[in-house]
């Protein structure tokens, strides 16, 4: 069970990286209800076994892409991120006093904890992308404008999956133009 469930969050985590194309320093928010993988409901069955599994399959891609997890917390830490303080520094996050535990906290935010260089905890960040897994809300912690990813799988393990990558926002009414047209380019040159 636990390799399946390793193998699906390597396959998802691989495929919303594929599909948000981000760069290296991008990051990238994971919810991550070890509840809800296990069979159980969210918030009540929390599993340091699933959560480890989840960890084992995202972790190394990250870390390989350059990007920065960043782990959600439950609800009784107000939906707190865990993340590299060097990640947290760089976007200027304000760090908080807190280590999350499997009942308060999070499993996943838990595992992630134990597995970071030098973790931290924030209230709030604007993730480039996310992957929520169990139903755990996290547009939150995303950038505006968010736009959903399918992948070629809906779970893992028996949690259902919901993917995002952002973009930046469209401003500007009709005479704005969102691409540049690079015909064009030699008109503005001096």
């Amino acid at each position: 069970m636990y390799n399946t469930i390793t193998e699906q969050a390597n396959t998802a985590i691989r495929e919303l990286l594929a599909a948000a194309d981000l760069k290296p320093g991008s990051l990238l928010v994971v919810g991550c209800s070890s509840s809800e993988i296990a069979g159980g409901t969210i918030g009540h069955d929390s599993s340091v076994q699933c959560a480890k599994a989840a960890y084992a399959g995202i972790a190394p891609v990250l870390a390989e892409a350059g990007v920065y997890l960043c782990a959600q917390c439950c609800e009784h830490l107000n939906r707190a991120i865990i993340m590299e303080r060097e990640a947290a520094e760089k976007y200027g996050y304000e760090i908080v006093s807190v280590v999350p535990q499997p009942k308060a906290g999070g499993s996943f935010a838990t595992v992630t904890w134990a597995n970071m260089k030098d973790p931290v905890a924030v209230e709030e960040i604007r993730a480039h992308a996310g992957l929520d897994i169990g139903g755990t809300l996290i547009g939150m912690h995303l950038r505006r404008v968010a736009v959903p990813v399918r992948l070629s799988l809906d779970k893992i393990g028996n949690a259902n999956i919901l993917c995002a990558r952002t973009r930046p926002k469209s401003i500007g009414g009709e005479r704005a133009h969102y691409v540049w047209d690079d015909s064009k380019t030699e008109d503005y040159k001096i």
